[in-house]
């Protein structure tokens, strides 16, 4: 896994071994970046499930300004971390060691306001992308925002979440990835 173009094109990033997380293939993530950017001038993004880092990580190589990670695994917070000293990007991210149940409520502390919005959930974890209603009935989404589901192929998530609507749906092996915007 490696960071796939942009500021930081090559990097190489570290997973977490085991089955606890599934990291993006470089495939899938360049995919996403084509179909969403592929670059940015400046915005936040917001990673639930951060595991690796990797999507938060590509997003500022490729121009966003600032990222908040959320990650209840200790070791997963680690290994993120360690790719973000890796990438020179530690004043730009901001790691927060919690359940993605709780980002609402600690973004809305922060008043910040969400340009990306990336929700990969354990693929056993359907309820999870409901998280994205909460990021708009909070007003937590810019009017440009960008909402990324990566589930599993035969789940079928809503059409729309609030005014954002569902505009690609591709297939990439077992894995999907919905995109929602307004």
């Amino acid at each position: 896994m490696r960071v796939v173009s942009g500021s930081r094109k090559g990097t190489p990033l570290k997973s977490l071994t085991g089955n606890l997380t599934r990291p993006t293939s470089d495939k899938v993530k360049e995919s996403i970046f084509n179909m969403i950017g592929p670059y940015f001038d400046g915005g936040i993004v917001v990673e639930l499930f951060g595991g690796s880092g990797s999507l938060s990580i590509e997003s500022l190589s490729r121009g966003v300004d600032e990222a908040y990670i959320f990650e209840k695994n200790p070791k997963a917070c680690t290994i993120i971390r360690e790719n973000v000293e890796k990438c020179r990007f530690t004043d730009e991210v901001h790691i927060i060691r919690n359940d993605a149940r709780n980002a609402v409520k600690s973004l809305q502390s922060s008043n910040v306001l969400v340009d990306l919005l990336f929700i990969d959930p354990p693929y056993a974890e359907d309820k999870y992308y409901d998280l994205a209603l909460e990021f708009v009935q909070a007003g937590l989404l810019s009017d440009n925002a960008i909402v990324i589901c990566e589930h599993e192929k035969q789940l079928t998530l809503p059409e729309s979440f609030g005014e954002y609507i569902k505009t690609k749906n591709p297939i990439y092996g077992n894995s999907a990835i919905s995109i929602y915007m307004k």
